[in-house]
C-alpha cells in the first residue's frame, strides 16, 4: 500500500523540510510514504492558475486511488477521529493521496475527483506548514492506532 502527499509547490524552506522528513521517518515502512511536489502555475490569473494546477494533479493521480483533498472548506477532525478514519482508509487496501493545493486552492475539478475533503484548521495556512501539519497528523494518527504513546490526550 501507498500513501503520499501530492502537494502544489516548489522548494520550501530547510524547516520545512527537516520537519516533514522527521515525520515522514517515523511512519511505517510498509506505508511506502512518499511526498511529491508539482510546480505552482506561473499564471498571475488565480482561476486560470488553479485550472492548470488541478490538471497537473488530476494527471498525477493514480486510478482507484484513493484521494483527501486538503481545503478549508472540508471536514473537520480531532485528532482521534482522525486516527479512526484512517485506519479504515488504509483498511480497504486502496492507495491514499492526500492533495495540496496551490496558493489559490484546489480546481473544482480536483474537489470533484477527491473521495474527502478535510480541514487541518480554519486558518489559513502557508503551504509549507501544511505538509508539516499533515505529516505530524499522520504520524499522530498511526500512534493512536498502534498504542504508541506520542499522542497524550
Amino acid at each position: 500500500m501507498h500513501v503520499r502527499v501530492l502537494a502544489v509547490g516548489g522548494r520550501q524552506p530547510n524547516w520545512v523540510n527537516d520537519a516533514f522528513d522527521d515525520y515522514a521517518t517515523r511512519l511505517p515502512r510498509n506505508w511506502r510514504f512518499a511526498l511529491r511536489s508539482l510546480p505552482a502555475a506561473r499564471e498571475r490569473n488565480a482561476e486560470t492558475a488553479k485550472k492548470n494546477e488541478g490538471a497537473a494533479i488530476l494527471a498525477d493521480l493514480k486510478a482507484g486511488e484513493r484521494v483527501v483533498a486538503l481545503d478549508e472548506r472540508g471536514r473537520s477532525l480531532t485528532s482521534v477521529d482522525f486516527a479512526g478514519q484512517l485506519s479504515r482508509w488504509l483498511a480497504d487496501g486502496r492507495d491514499l493521496c492526500f492533495v495540496i493545493g496551490g496558493a489559490d486552492g484546489l480546481s473544482s475539478d480536483c474537489l470533484s475527483r477527491a473521495d474527502e475533503r478535510l480541514a487541518l484548521s480554519a486558518f489559513t495556512l502557508p503551504h509549507g506548514l501544511v505538509r508539516v501539519l499533515l505529516a505530524e497528523q499522520l504520524y499522530r494518527a498511526w500512534s493512536l492506532s498502534s498504542g504508541h504513546p506520542y499522542h497524550r490526550a
